[in-house]
């Protein structure tokens, strides 16, 4: 029986490793992800120490791997942005050469107006906010006049934040599919994203019901090739909500960093053929956004020990691949927002003999090479690193 290839592709959501060369255009200069946790006392990566992280190019901080047993390398973003969206499609083989609108002084009224029609609701807030302050800080009004809090960020977002004893799961979302239908063409988001939240006045928290109705791909990705191939095409966390569900033969939602890795490990299990492609996005959410450097570190430390249960779950004929879709440098000062920077590649299997692939000019090098991996053809962007 011919084995089955496998491409186990793990995006750590937000794991920057240097400012980009365009930095300063964003806002970003100085922007360093993976530095700033290397700096904290809880940072700890032996195991991606040893694929070869610190041999990556620009990485002179840190003591490099003398024998490393992964190939590597530094991803540049194509695309004009530094959004999850944009730095997934990227990695599956789109580059997106105009940036997602975003709205810095909050949506125009209009869009406000017809919202609130077809919904039936009203709205608060229409500004960009730190999501855990806007419910402190509008919770209590919404509690009294039923008003969806609408919000957005530095990224391309519409997020509506309810309460889910007010308003129940199930309208949220459809109140999130009202949105999406309206927001296209020139107002065409990224994501909008439902917030739910509980709890009472000045105590109120965001729950883990959170959902995301993302932009259909303009183009052909990776995902949408393997999946006509015939072969799997599965998505752990985020990847059904990024690709707004094409492309997938299966998928699995996560609560979390831990529970992305136990569902990854019970995939490798199975007898799939193709690409299982996760998300860990806690080190985004709950730790680069917030400027919380200690639990960015000990967020890479938790992963890099579990590395090892990866490791002993991989057939003969498997690649692990490691990077990131942009930076959240959590000691940044200048804004909460993501951070224009490379992005680390790490690659690791029986067939991958370790090299510095150097740096790359584009994310979609992923996609080539996982394409070429798996003996597929299509048309996406990126040049494969299989020699």
């Amino acid at each position: 029986m011919e084995n089955k290839k496998r491409v186990i592709l793990i995006v750590m959501d937000s794991f920057g490793c240097g400012e980009a060369p365009d930095a300063a255009d964003f806002n970003d200069k100085g922007a360093d992800t993976l530095r700033s946790c290397y700096m904290n006392r809880y940072f700890r990566a032996d195991n991606l120490k040893k694929l070869g992280l610190f041999n990556i190019d620009g990485i002179d901080y840190a003591e490099a791997e003398k024998e490393p047993v992964g190939a590597f390398a530094r991803l540049t973003e194509a695309s004009r942005g530094k959004d999850t969206i944009i730095g997934h499609w990227e990695i599956a083989g789109i580059i997106s050469e105009k940036p997602l609108p975003v709205y810095p002084e909050g949506f125009p009224e209009d869009v406000i107006r017809e919202f609130e029609r077809q919904t039936g609701r009203g709205t608060l807030c229409n500004k960009p906010y730190s999501g855990t302050v806007v419910i402190n800080e509008y919770g209590d009004e919404h509690m009294r006049t039923g008003k969806l809090i609408v919000y957005t960020s530095a990224d391309s977002v519409f997020q509506i934040a309810a309460h889910e004893e007010l308003v129940p799961l199930e309208e949220l979302y459809e109140d999130c599919r009202i949105a999406r239908r309206l927001l296209t063409g020139e107002h065409g988001v990224g994501r909008v994203i439902a917030r739910p939240f509980t709890g009472t006045s000045g105590n109120y928290k965001r729950t883990s019901n959170r959902h995301d109705y993302s932009l259909m791909p303009p183009k052909t990705t990776m995902l949408d090739i393997i999946k006509a191939s015939g072969m799997d095409s599965i998505g752990v966390g985020k990847i059904h909500d990024i690709f707004a569900g094409r492309g997938l033969t299966e998928y699995v939602f996560s609560t979390g960093n831990e529970d992305g890795i136990n569902k990854t490990l019970e995939y490798m299990k199975k007898d799939f053929n193709g690409l299982l492609f996760v998300n860990l996005v806690d080190y985004d959410m709950l730790y680069g956004h917030r400027r919380d450097a200690d639990g960015y570190a000990k967020a890479v430390a938790a992963f890099d020990d579990r590395l090892p249960e990866l490791y002993g779950l991989m057939r003969e004929d498997d690649i692990l691949m490691i990077t990131a879709d942009h930076g959240c440098d959590p000691c940044f000062t200048l804004s909460t927002d993501h951070t224009r920077e490379y992005v680390p590649l790490l690659m690791y299997g029986r067939s991958i003999t370790p090299f510095n692939y150097g740096t790359r000019s584009s994310f979609a090098d992923i996609a080539a090479t996982i394409l070429d991996y798996l003996g597929l053809k299509g048309e996406t962007a990126g040049d494969t690193l299989i020699n």
